[in-house]
């Protein structure tokens, strides 16, 4: 199989499955184990059945529960030689360079350098059997850099994190309206859909991430987005909460790469 599901995505902790053949990827947690095991029991996972974990960068909320589920299932890490100088969440693994790609099985992984507030960040496209899965959750505008590397993926998760006007009437200090909408911030709406519009395709299926609570809502997302749906096969979303249900490109989620399944399978119903 071969597809991509959300455990959760936004402020309070996000976490990404990529499935790729015999490879099950966990794109960074930002969950305690307990949280992280009963996010992956929804979608037919144990923790043991993970191959590896690729962490975007240090920030608490993509990082914070790396380092204890790597500890309890015995999991390599990867991460940038940037995110490990920064000791807050101790981590240990295999260092990467930024733009310096590396295999993982069969797993072709390009760590792709992007503009965000952190030491070295990254985000990942991952190629596998003639398939091409980006995850793009954190970074603050979209450099031709960004558009090259993100453009023929099949499947993508893209951040869209707030709307403007919301940001700006809303409650936050005005130091960190400024700091998200830097650019070494994080997406808003407008500037997601212009790397949509950028890398659009009639084949590619849409996943809408790292999505605020406080400063963005799904009906601005849909006012937004909805013009591009007649460009993509399709565009979901991802929640906090509930994250998302397994959006497959290839196979079927009975073909997960799992030791033994007991679990409800779930995959991704159109929310957006």
């Amino acid at each position: 199989m071969i597809g991509i599901a959300s455990l959760g995505s936004g402020s309070r902790g996000n976490a990404t499955l990529v499935c790729m053949e015999d490879e099950l990827l966990l794109i960074d947690c930002g969950f305690t184990v307990k949280q992280a095991e009963a996010r992956l029991a929804r979608l037919g996972v144990r923790g043991g059945d993970i191959s590896a974990i690729l962490v975007t960068h240090e920030h608490s909320d993509h990082a914070s529960g790396v380092a204890a589920l790597a500890h309890k299932y015995a999991l390599p890490i990867y991460a940038s030689h940037g995110t490990y100088s920064r000791p807050q969440h101790a981590l240990f693994g295999s260092a990467f360079d930024g733009d310096v790609a590396f295999e993982i099985g069969d797993v072709h992984v390009n760590p792709v350098r992007v503009p965000h507030d952190a030491s070295e960040p990254t985000q990942f496209v991952l190629r596998c059997d003639g398939v091409q899965i980006g995850v793009l959750s954190d970074l603050g505008c979209v450099t031709p850099h960004v558009t090259r590397q993100f453009s023929g993926c099949d499947l993508l998760m893209l951040e869209a994190n707030h709307d403007v006007e919301m940001l700006q009437n809303g409650k936050y200090p005005p130091a960190l309206k400024r700091r998200i909408r830097s650019d070494l911030g994080h997406l808003s709406n407008e500037q997601a859909a212009s790397l949509l519009a950028a890398v659009a395709d009639p084949a590619l299926n849409v996943l809408i991430g790292h999505v605020s609570e406080e400063n963005n809502s799904v009906e601005r997302i849909e006012a937004v987005f909805d013009p591009y749906r007649a460009r993509v096969a399709s565009i979901e979303l991802a929640t906090q909460s509930y994250g998302s249900g397994w959006i497959v490109q290839r196979g079927s989620v009975e073909e997960l790469p799992v030791a033994q399944q007991g679990f409800a399978l779930q995959t991704a119903q159109p929310n957006c």
